[in-house]
């Protein structure tokens, strides 16, 4: 199993954002990823120099949000939507989208949700709800 260093993960968007800038040739997850960059041109700085990606603490930066973890949660919602995994989440994702009118507003309501599904199972020491994470994307997907 694929187990990236918080450095891997800084290393692999900069990378990305790099290879856009000079027009190299992606790969697949790559050009996924530069999608989502694409949508988040507020990270370009902190992108910019993989050196000071590895080194900055964000948990230290009250109001800053750790682009690395945003763009992360994005790559891992788009993930589970092509392979429905939980079962139904491509499916509620896609209604979530319909009733925002974007499907990055979406991801950022699932992320929320995949947030807190995370931080029960650290906080209780379980393994991660997906059943309790899909309910409240689908929740988010039908209120009104």
């Amino acid at each position: 199993m694929f187990n990236p260093t918080q450095a891997d993960v800084r290393r692999f968007f900069c990378t990305v954002q790099r290879k856009q800038r000079e027009g190299a040739p992606l790969e697949a997850i790559e050009t996924l990823a530069g999608l989502w960059l694409q949508e988040h041109p507020e990270y370009q700085a902190d992108l910019s120099d993989e050196a000071a990606a590895i080194a900055t603490n964000y948990d230290a930066r009250p109001g800053h949000t750790n682009p690395f973890l945003h763009l992360s949660m994005h790559l891992s919602i788009s993930e589970q939507c092509s392979i429905d995994q939980p079962r139904g989440i491509r499916q509620a994702v896609e209604l979530l989208s319909a009733r925002l009118g974007s499907l990055h507003e979406a991801h950022h309501a699932a992320m929320e949700c995949l947030g807190s599904m995370l931080w029960e199972a650290q906080q209780s020491g379980r393994a991660p709800d997906g059943d309790a994470y899909l309910a409240c994307v689908q929740r988010r997907a039908t209120r009104d």
